[in-house]
């Protein structure tokens, strides 16, 4: 998630890989829109931007090649830089590189940097840090969470991830030059380039590694590290972030500061906002209604869905049909009116509206494309369901354990009325369980082949705009983000699952665009009908933002491209 990610986040993605909490980070829109304002600039001194981080009491790390978080890749993304960004209309543009070719059939990967790249502390940036940077978030000691799915095309990105080779360096990462980079990937994915718009790909200064070491050289970025818009001036741990430009970075440096101070919640930070402490802050539902006329008020959908995981390998959610009671059960029109007055979206879907790959005509599993639920269906599949396994009514299923990110009212209202329609409609009882976010976010992945979390609430958020980032990377065989573990399993239809996962796979590398979308779908009608997540909705940000912050484009990655910092500004007020 980009997630949310994120963190929300997705783990972002990422989260990328998850999101934060529902309402309460920061960042763009879909579309884009962009602030002005015409009092003028005001002086130096008066160029800070209050930017927070919400819903955490510090991100979960600073190193790009281990980030999962939304909260995290927002501070990670204002340091580090990749080969190629992502713009706010979310194509690849290139950020350290100055241009690309490939050849080999799309098999390898010749990059030119742009000239005199420096990092943050004056040292010169070449192929061979790209090559260093890229080749240590594969370290095994490293274990990082993102890169088995974000560097996995990379040639032998495999073994040297199970420890088989030490280094790819020379091997699929070339150095022929200081200006040149050549990386050799194992089949012709049309989606290459946009997973190195992702954090595990970003560059990182060898030299302060080398120093501090690879687990600590995070707690020392006011010495430089990086190759981005700012540089680290403070890191207080539990307190804030502050950012300041960095007169080093190549595509525009930036004229304000930048102070992110954590926030334990949204209604925190914005109260926060409307002290003058902060100058961006998310809206909580409660407070919709004296925001949304204001000019302050922005209000954009992003390529981000939250959803409900079912584990497959407990019970009783090893059962399609229960799977597709508990689905049906829920009115999510009625849960989004209630819970988000209508901010958000309802959805059926995997991959989100916007994203190229959507499929407007996907069916729920009851072969309709509602979102209000079908309560008579789901009473049928849940009494047949239970019949199968050996359950004599509702009563006999033990409580349904069901772990959450807390640190929103917004969140524990609507996991309530989630447990409440399912009492009312399936007469279930389902035990929701509020988690601190990074606890939740690093307990997620190790419930890939496990019984441990029955249960959940997550989120992903687009990473890159392609299906491919919603379908396989969630759903692949032994994929650190399939958490409800589809098609690992002893269900009943295991083995068509494998054949779809398969199918995902070679849509991956189909050639021809149309045909590869076509597979996608298919592919994401099978995985709504097994109920492999269950969606809920499709964010939107629901944010204010100060008057006399100029230059903010909020976008639907919901990320800042690092160039666009340098058309940020205060201006007088």
């Amino acid at each position: 998630m980009r997630s949310t990610k994120k963190s929300a986040l997705g783990i972002i993605a990422t989260m990328l890989v998850l999101m934060a909490t529902v309402l309460s980070a920061c960042g763009g829109g879909g579309g884009s829109t962009t602030t002005t304002n015409n009092s003028g600039k005001a002086p130096a001194d008066k160029q800070v931007f209050n930017w927070p981080l919400a819903g955490i009491a510090d991100i979960k790390t600073f190193d790009p090649a281990m980030a999962t978080t939304q909260t995290s890749l927002q501070a990670i993304g204002m340091v580090f830089t990749g080969l190629v960004t992502l713009d706010n209309d979310q194509k690849v543009v290139p950020e350290l590189a100055q241009s690309w070719t490939s050849s080999d059939g799309g098999l390898t990967w010749t990059f030119k940097l742009k000239p005199n790249l420096k990092f943050s502390d004056g040292t010169p940036l070449t192929s061979a840090d790209v090559a260093y940077s890229i080749n240590r978030a594969l370290l095994p000691d490293l274990n990082s969470p993102a890169s088995p799915s974000y560097l996995n095309l990379i040639k032998d990105s495999d073994k040297m991830l199970a420890g088989k080779v030490k280094t790819i360096i020379g091997d699929s990462l070339l150095t022929p030059d200081p200006n040149t980079i050549v990386i050799k990937i194992t089949e012709p994915a049309g989606y290459f380039l946009a997973t190195l718009t992702y954090s595990t790909a970003y560059v990182v200064e060898k030299k302060l590694i080398d120093k501090y070491g690879n687990k600590n050289f995070t707690d020392h970025l006011t010495e430089g590290g990086g190759s981005g818009p700012f540089k680290v001036q403070e890191y207080t741990h539990g307190k804030r972030i502050v950012f300041v430009p960095n007169s080093n970075y190549v595509n525009g440096v930036p004229s304000i500061k930048v102070v992110s101070t954590f926030y334990k919640d949204a209604a925190t930070t914005y109260q926060a906002y409307k002290n003058g402490q902060v100058d961006q802050a998310s809206v909580p539902t409660d407070y919709l209604n004296e925001q949304q006329n204001s000019k302050e008020y922005h209000k954009v959908p992003i390529l981000a869905i939250f959803y409900y995981g079912l584990n497959f390998l407990t019970k009783p959610f090893d059962n399609l049909k229960i799977r597709q009671a508990f689905e049906l059960a829920l009115n999510k029109d009625e849960m989004i009116k209630v819970v988000y007055k209508g901010v958000y979206t309802p959805t059926n879907h995997i991959v989100p509206s916007g994203m190229p790959g959507y499929n407007p005509d996907l069916k729920g599993p009851d072969g309709t494309t509602s979102t209000a639920g079908n309560p008579t269906l789901a009473k049928q599949l849940f009494t047949q369901g239970l019949k199968e396994d050996g359950y004599a009514n509702a009563a006999a299923v033990p409580a349904i354990k069901f772990q959450y990110a807390s640190g929103s009212a917004d969140t524990d209202k609507e996991i309530a009325v989630a447990a409440q329609q399912w009492k009312d409609v399936l007469g279930v009882t389902v035990k929701p369980i509020p988690t601190d976010f990074e606890t939740l976010s690093a307990s997620l992945p190790q419930n890939v082949g496990k019984t441990t979390i029955q249960m959940f609430e997550s989120g992903w958020g687009a990473d890159y705009p392609d299906p491919q980032d919603f379908l396989t990377l969630q759903f692949a065989a032994g994929s650190p983000n399939n958490q409800t573990n589809w098609g690992q399993n002893k269900v009943s239809d295991a083995a068509a699952q494998v054949q779809v996962q398969k199918a995902l796979n070679a849509a991956d590398t189909e050639q021809d665009n149309t045909k590869r979308m076509q597979a996608y779908n298919q592919a994401e009608q099978t995985l709504v009908n097994d109920v492999a997540w269950l969606p809920i909705f499709q964010m939107a940000r629901s944010r204010v933002l100060k008057s006399y912050v100029v230059g903010r484009v909020f976008n639907a990655g919901d990320s800042t491209p690092p160039f666009a910092w340098a058309k940020v500004y205060i201006a007088n007020h």
